[in-house]
């Protein structure tokens, strides 16, 4: 019997990862998000705060703005 692997997404409305449980996203969610935009940098900061709108959202006042920004974006940023 083979066990299916779950991807790290997220599970909604508490923006936990399904597969490891921990705040999406998760290390091996940003890992699968970087390869996905490794030609793209500015394609995932835009699609990385729209997830971060809908986040906050749904979040409210459950976390500051400020760490759902460093959460979701900022850790995609180009280090120079």
């Amino acid at each position: 019997m083979s066990r299916r692997r779950r991807e790290h997404l997220p599970s909604r409305p508490t923006w936990r990862c399904r597969a490891c449980g921990i705040a999406w996203p998760c290390s091996a969610a940003k890992l699968r998000l970087l390869g996905r935009y490794r030609e793209d940098r500015a394609g995932l900061i835009i699609h990385l705060v729209a997830v971060h709108e809908e986040a906050a959202a749904e979040l409210g006042e459950v976390t500051s703005a400020v760490r759902l920004l460093d959460r979701f974006v900022s850790w995609a940023r180009v280090r120079g």
